[in-house]
């Protein structure tokens, strides 16, 4: 285990980068795996994107906020978790940018993306209901934590029961592309290569979050900014970069669904990063250690959030430059709130 204490800024910097590096680096090729193991498995984009590639480019994020947490940096972790969940959902708007024949969130309609949306705001709301209420545990692990992963189990299996037999549908038009499976040849014969590359790929981002765990820690020692501030702004967006890769990436070769599914599933399953954090945080309940920053960070997000629910249901063709009214205001509200964030202060209340 490094010392955090004893790191110069020179290496703190130099591990933050690569980590940084390899993460970004990696995700791209979990993109192209995904999309072929959707139509492998039979799993479908949504799901897939929603479930294995959501929770796998979520890795490095787990890591740095365990670790985070374990150093008693419970601002850090949350931060770092939350932070993750606000900048993924701007990568949204991003990956939308990059697809220029329509508004993403119309040509991507699913319906299990609209319950992992719905799914998202439920399991946010319960780290704020934790923080302000009674503060409760259970050998120092918070009730609301295994709540957490109960909720999102079953927001799971409602995904995907809704997919098998699904009791409405998105209005198919013009500009709306449909999961399909493609049969390349040799591909869907070597399912066990395809798991393997993934499965190392995989690999690889979780030690680059650990790198990025670390330096996080030693940043908020160096550059005197508040733990919420970097977790939110740098190690979150650094961990983050698997998302932002692979929903372009997704986008580019033309799986919507996919690139959609793994946003707002990563979203979801990034939310259990409370969970880990706070069974490893033992100095009580994390929902309780942490200042009223993360709390702001985690009504952000339930925010783009909800700002994203309407742009799917409303499903805007063109918008302005092929870009739906949602994708503006999720950039907005986010560089509002990260602004926020910085004239706050590491000292402020």
């Amino acid at each position: 285990m490094i010392d955090t204490e004893s790191l110069s800024l020179t290496l703190t910097l130099a591990l933050f980068a690569v980590g940084t590096l390899a993460i970004a680096a990696v995700g791209t090729h979990l993109a192209r795996l995904a999309d072929r193991l959707a139509d492998v498995t039979g799993l479908g984009e949504a799901v897939f994107g929603a479930v294995l590639l959501g929770a796998s480019t979520s890795i490095p994020g787990v890591v740095a906020s365990t670790i985070m947490a374990g150093a008693g940096r419970a601002d850090l972790a949350v931060g770092n978790a939350v932070g993750g969940i606000a900048a993924q959902t701007a990568f949204l708007a991003i990956a939308d940018m990059a697809y220029r024949r329509a508004n993403l969130e119309h040509a991507a309609a699913s319906v299990p993306n609209l319950i992992h949306g719905a799914l998202l705001c439920a399991l946010l709301a319960l780290p704020l209901l934790a923080a302000t209420g009674p503060e409760l545990t259970l050998w120092q692990v918070h009730p609301a934590s295994p709540l957490l992963v109960a909720v999102y189990v079953f927001g799971l299996r409602l995904a995907s029961q809704t997919r098998d037999a699904p009791a409405w549908r998105p209005v198919q038009t013009g500009d709306t592309l449909v999961d399909v499976p493609i049969d390349a040849p040799g591909h869907a014969t070597r399912p066990g290569r395809l798991w393997f590359a993934f499965a190392a790929s995989v690999a690889v981002v979780a030690i680059a979050g650990w790198l990025v765990g670390l330096s996080g820690i030693a940043l908020v020692r160096h550059t005197g900014l508040s733990e919420t501030l970097v977790g939110t702004l740098l190690t979150a967006v650094s961990t983050s970069l698997p998302e932002l890769v692979t929903a372009v990436a997704a986008v580019r070769h033309g799986a919507l669904t996919l690139a959609v599914g793994a946003i707002i599933g990563g979203n979801t399953f990034d939310v259990l990063f409370l969970v880990f954090a706070d069974i490893a945080y033992r100095d009580g309940s994390i929902y309780h250690a942490v200042s009223a920053q993360p709390l702001f960070v985690i009504s952000l997000t339930i925010l783009l959030t909800a700002v994203l629910l309407l742009g799917l249901i409303r499903r805007e063709r063109r918008g302005v430059a092929n870009i739906g009214f949602e994708s503006v205001a999720v950039l907005a509200f986010y560089f509002i709130g990260v602004a926020a964030l910085v004239f706050w202060g590491p000292g402020d209340p």
